[in-house]
């Protein structure tokens, strides 16, 4: 599969977005390496590539609260898909926990579950999983650069406000 190696820029530094012919594929967050597998093919890059960097730095300059781009997202399993469909739909600003993200994906039971899907998110931001924590309202695991402080940071720019290491609030529900 052919794919475009794109840089973003932002006030925190340089990111990196992944587009294949289908869609976006993969996103680094400013900070980390860019990758090490992509190609960039002599042919001219999709127009969703760079729709994606656009879309990428209007987000880090608090123009851009949702994201309309075509994804690439590999081959996955029904729950995984769920999951990522179900995340992708969190509102700019809200949060909400492990246990309802999987109740609303369609899976009571499947909490920690949900929680492996979002630590192998390959498209942090447009898919953001940074909105997903613990019932307590804790931060509970980030995969991208930086890891919590990366999480806290994404989610105070969206203005989440906390109380000491906890969320002041997760959300009952959305609008889907």
């Amino acid at each position: 599969m052919e794919t475009w190696t794109l840089p973003y820029q932002t006030a925190s530094g340089q990111g990196w977005v992944e587009v294949s012919s289908m869609g976006v594929c993969r996103v680094a967050l400013p900070s980390e390496q860019p990758f090490s597998t992509a190609r960039n093919p002599g042919r001219p890059v999709p127009r969703h590539g760079n729709e994606a960097v656009d879309q990428l730095q209007q987000y880090f300059a608090g123009q851009l609260r949702q994201f309309e781009l075509p994804l690439d997202l590999g081959t996955l399993t029904a729950f995984q898909e769920r999951i990522l469909q179900q995340t992708a739909l969190i509102p700019y600003g809200t949060v909400i926990s492990y246990r309802q993200l999987a109740e609303l994906a369609g899976y009571p039971l499947a909490a920690r579950a949900a929680g492996g899907v979002m630590a192998a998110n390959r498209l942090p931001l447009i898919i953001p999983c940074h909105r997903v924590v613990a019932s307590s309202g804790a931060l509970t695991g980030y995969s991208g650069a930086g890891g919590l402080i990366t999480k806290r940071f994404l989610l105070r720019m969206e203005g989440v406000e906390f109380k000491g290491e906890k969320i002041c609030r997760i959300f009952d529900s959305y609008e889907q």
